[in-house]
């Protein structure tokens, strides 16, 4: 089913019950299958049974992405091998990846929240979806690939990279909808311009966008340069993959799968649970997942949840876009500065093109903040004195906006490295 309205727009009270009843389940079975979570559970003193209110959930302990690299590679599984039918692992960046598995029934689940999460975004039968994303042991392409087939889009399996055929392939076979990260968006519009392309030869008009923060001035820039409208879909390795949750038309918040996920906010540093309306750290619980469940998962990510009632109908809870992470945070100087803050400054500015790179150094005792900004091509054939006016006009807006001082340094167009994932927006030398 494409538009699950008994699940999307459930009333409240009959939601929470059946959140309840399977967390209840949930509970109960890792106890029983996971040692890793008998044992945290223990150590609190749970017993079966204990949980008899939705707000019992906040006396479950967290789990965390180290907890799931000290378990490597399959200790937090709770069914055999012999039930899991598929494993991802994400792309971690030090020492080895976490992995995940999945039954049939996850994927079954997987397919169906990703659907919902398409229809959101006006993929349905008559799209032709380009996914842009990396397949393989990263979720992103396969994730949105049997959601596409499953809303009866014609999907177009493309991966990441070779972007000069992606661009052929939009253009030949009349791409409606695109999925990929922000950033590569951005980078493919900068080469269809760069290549003399008429853009009105492609059909695209909707952009499903995510696996990395992204501003709404971005979202901006995306939608004026391709003419589309672009949505933010979010989701994780740990918890599925996409399709946790989405934006409807309306783009007040991306709508989560709370019948399969159920989202708290807390305080980051100390852990207490925050009320609706409060920005915090977003932590998941697993309502559903048979082969990989997961209790309380820490994802780092930075939002505020709100439960108002929707436009589109939809009664689910819904997050807003992400800030940051509170571990790509970088403290210079005992100020917080998430790469997103900065690129919302940044793209106030028409001058300048929305690739940048925040680089943090070391000069005796002090913190060292540099930023890179390309310019536009335009902008490059600028005179000395008004590139400096530009760099100054930054350097205060920067100050005012985040609370601190940074060289602001304009380099050419082109210049930054761009990437075909995720794009690496801080370079901190500090640690080297």
């Amino acid at each position: 089913m494409i538009w699950n309205e008994h699940a999307e727009c459930m009333p409240k009270e009959d939601l929470e019950a059946l959140q309840l009843r399977r967390l209840q389940e949930l509970v109960i079975r890792v106890y029983h299958n996971v040692p890793f979570y008998r044992n945290k559970l223990q150590a609190i003193g749970y017993e079966p049974g204990d949980i008899t209110s939705l707000k019992d959930i906040e006396k479950l302990p967290f789990t965390t992405k180290q907890d799931l690299r000290d378990n490597y590679p399959f200790d937090m599984f709770a069914v055999p091998m012999s039930e899991v039918v598929r494993v991802h692992a994400s792309s971690g960046t030090t020492g080895k990846p976490t992995v995940v598995g999945y039954s049939r029934r996850d994927l079954d689940i997987w397919a169906e929240v990703t659907a919902r999460c398409l229809y959101m975004a006006n993929t349905d039968r008559k799209a032709m979806i380009q996914i842009a994303y990396g397949y393989g042991l990263f979720t992103g392409g396969l994730g949105l690939h049997y959601g596409a087939e499953k809303v009866g889009a014609s999907v177009i399996p493309m991966s990441g990279g070779n972007t000069e055929k992606q661009l052929m392939l939009m253009e030949d076979f009349g791409t409606t909808t695109l999925a990929c990260t922000p950033s590569y968006a951005l980078h493919l519009i900068e080469s269809l311009e760069k290549s003399g392309r008429d853009r009105s030869n492609f059909k695209l008009k909707y952009g499903i966008f995510g696996a990395e923060p992204w501003s709404e001035r971005m979202r901006k820039q995306i939608e004026d340069r391709w003419g589309i409208k672009a949505y933010d879909i979010y989701g994780l390795s740990e918890i599925m993959g996409p399709g946790v949750a989405c934006d409807c038309d309306v783009r007040n918040g991306l709508h989560i799968n709370e019948d399969h996920f159920y989202a708290e906010t807390i305080n980051p540093d100390t852990g207490a649970s925050l009320p609706i309306g409060e920005k915090g750290e977003l932590v998941f619980t697993t309502l559903t997942k048979e082969a990989f469940p997961l209790i309380r998962y820490r994802t780092r990510d930075i939002t505020t949840l709100h439960d108002e009632p929707c436009a589109c109908g939809r009664t689910t809870v819904r997050m807003e876009k992400i800030t940051g992470r509170s571990d790509d945070m970088i403290i210079v100087r005992g100020v917080n500065v998430f790469p997103t803050q900065v690129e919302s400054v940044l793209l106030e500015f028409g001058e300048t093109a929305p690739h940048y790179q925040l680089i943090v150094e070391r000069e005796g005792t002090m913190d060292k903040l540099t930023i890179e900004v390309e310019m536009s091509p335009a902008l490059f054939s600028d005179t000395v004195t008004e590139l400096s006016h530009l760099e100054r006009r930054i350097y205060h807006r920067i100050d005012s906006v985040l609370g601190i001082s940074a060289d602001i340094r304009l380099v050419e167009p082109f210049s930054i490295p761009r990437s075909e994932g995720k794009s690496k927006r801080v370079i901190d030398k500090r640690s080297l």
